[in-house]
């Protein structure tokens, strides 16, 4: 099979597209890097969804976190501290069993006239499971980011809002929203990265891959426990890792320079990617 063969039949197999079995022997790196990099599309969903849901989130907790009322501010203070105190791994553990734990038959709401049966058996499965318990800690994470923005906001900016007679809805859409993101942004950017390369910790959780359709680590685990070579399959990973956090840098690079753009050119935050070893 040559290699344009091969991606034609195992490009698309972590999603179930192509050929149904995977490759048994005589293993060549064509074959590695398609069917890795066939499974980093799960991580790239992963790490789009939790990045786009857990953004509104964090947003959300963040002003909660900053209110003066009690019953917004301690919820929020406590949703970040937990996840945030506790380990990524035990959160995908305790999540998993958890939703091991309801019933397979699904969950019996009462309405009085009407009974509904919620379906539980597909939070089981990692593309809609292992993506709740990424989306809960990024917004956790995140949160903690843009409230720390929020107290950093200039109070001439506040009082200048104030003196231009904006208030409410308006003063936070026009002041201090883009204020907190640029403020924060640097900071996102690299929470960002990190939430992409936590994505493998998916195939170390208890969330199984159905019909082989796993991830780029999945993949790399296959082939090191077929050749009793992980020093090829692994670094294949890091490969495709660090492409994806190229694009990264890339996409919130420019999206942190449309925030400064008003800003001089010495006075504008710049990136800095500082990688995160240990959580």
């Amino acid at each position: 099979m040559s290699c344009l063969q091969t991606i034609q039949a195992y490009g698309l197999r972590s999603i179930g597209i192509g050929e149904r079995l995977l490759p048994r022997s005589d293993f060549d790196l064509c074959q590695q890097f398609t069917l890795i990099g066939s499974g980093l599309i799960w991580n790239v969903y992963f790490g789009i969804m939790a990045l786009a849901f857990g953004f509104m989130c964090a947003i959300g907790l963040a002003m909660a976190k900053a209110s003066p009322r009690a019953w917004m501010r301690k919820p929020a203070e406590w949703f970040i501290f937990v996840f945030r105190g506790s380990p990524l791994f035990i959160q995908f553990f305790l999540a998993y069993e958890t939703f091991v734990m309801l019933p397979r038959a699904g969950v019996e709401i009462n309405l009085g006239l009407v009974e509904l049966t919620v379906q539980t058996s597909w939070l089981t499965k990692a593309w809609a499971g292992a993506l709740i318990v990424l989306f809960l800690n990024t917004s956790a994470y995140s949160a903690e980011i843009f409230y720390g923005a929020l107290r950093s906001i200039p109070k001439g900016d506040v009082e200048a809002a104030d003196a231009y007679g904006l208030t409410g809805w308006t003063r936070f859409r026009r002041v201090i929203w883009p204020t907190m993101l640029r403020l924060a942004w640097p900071a996102y950017t690299n929470e960002a990265i990190f939430l992409f390369h936590a994505t493998t910790l998916v195939f170390f959780s208890g969330f199984p891959a159905w019909q082989q359709k796993g991830d780029a680590l999945y993949y790399a685990s296959y082939f090191a426990d077929k050749t009793f070579n992980p020093f090829v399959a692994y670094p294949i990973v890091a490969f495709y890792f660090i492409l994806v956090t190229l694009c990264i840098i890339t996409v919130f690079g420019a999206i942190n320079y449309r925030l400064n753009r008003h800003l001089p050119q010495g006075a504008r935050m710049r990136l800095r990617i500082r990688p995160q070893v240990i959580r």
